[in-house]
Formats: structure tokens, sequence, C-alpha cells
């Protein structure tokens, strides 16, 4: 009888899940397609005054700009859940990372599976730096923020097994 194994998860976490998150979303996709691996991947944010909607038109053109349409994603708030549901869960700078082991479940029932980290404390050289937000930013921010989660997206998918 074969050995049941089970999907790698992943969860980018910024603040509104309109900018950075997004794009880390569909930097692994993109990067796990590429890889053949199979990943459950999605994106949050620690706020939810966004939620339900699209991602920031600059993310939105920069996704673009990489063959890659975004115009889908709809924003939305962390839940308790997520920390069974991920694998991994990646804040995309200190705040949220603090934020989010705010609001990780503790105790007996109901508590976090997931590993808490940085996303950039996957790219060597990179440990506990953070993925600009630009929001409200020029067309060179959001650049360099699909920069930063691009290269982070590879190291995922060399650890994951790609």
């Amino acid at each position: 009888m074969g050995q049941l194994v089970s999907q790698p998860s992943v969860l980018f976490v910024c603040l509104g899940n309109i900018c950075r998150s997004p794009l880390a979303e569909a930097a692994l996709r993109a990067e796990a397609v590429a890889a053949g691996l199979a990943i459950t991947i999605d994106s949050a944010g620690t706020g939810g005054w966004h939620a339900g909607e699209p991602p920031d038109h600059g993310a939105i053109t920069e996704a673009a700009r990489h063959g890659i349409d975004i115009t889908g994603y709809r924003a939305r708030q962390v839940r308790r859940e997520d920390f069974q549901r991920f694998g991994y869960i990646f804040a995309l700078d200190q705040q949220n990372l603090r934020d989010l082991r705010r609001i990780e479940p503790g105790g007996l029932l109901g508590r976090s599976t997931a590993r808490l980290s940085l996303l950039m404390d996957m790219v060597p050289g990179r440990e506990g730096t953070a993925v600009i937000d630009p929001f409200g930013g020029s067309a060179e921010d959001f650049a360099q923020t699909w920069t930063d989660v691009r290269e982070a997206a590879r190291y995922i998918v060399t650890r994951l097994g790609g």
C-alpha cells in the first residue's frame, strides 16, 4: 500500500493583501508550475479593510509585465484556520510577522501547525529583511517587490522539492 503524501501549502501575508502578498502568490505559482511542483498557494492580509478588493493597480501591472494575470485575485484577511490549513506562512515584513504571532492559535485545541517566518528568510543573505511595501509608490517600487518575491519563490520551490 502506498504512502499518503500531503501537498505542501504556503500562505503569504502582508498588511492589506493588495500589493506584496498577491505578487508573492503569483511568483510562487509561476515558479511551481515551471518546476512541475504541486503546491497549495494563497495570500492574505493581517488587516481586513481591503477584503474582496482586487490587487492594487501597480501590482496588477507588475505581474502583467511578467506574463501573469492577477486581476482575479481578491484580498482577504488572515483567519484562525489558516494556521492549520497551511504548512508555511510567510510574512512580508517584521510587523506582519509579529501580528501573525499575536493571533496564532495556541493551546491544545486549535493549535497552529504552520511554520511562521519572514519571506526573505528563505533567501541566503537576506534573512531578517522585509519586502518593501510598494503601496502608493512608483513602478520601480513594484518592480523591486517583484524581484524580491520571485527570488524567494525560487528558494521555496527548491526547498519543497522542485
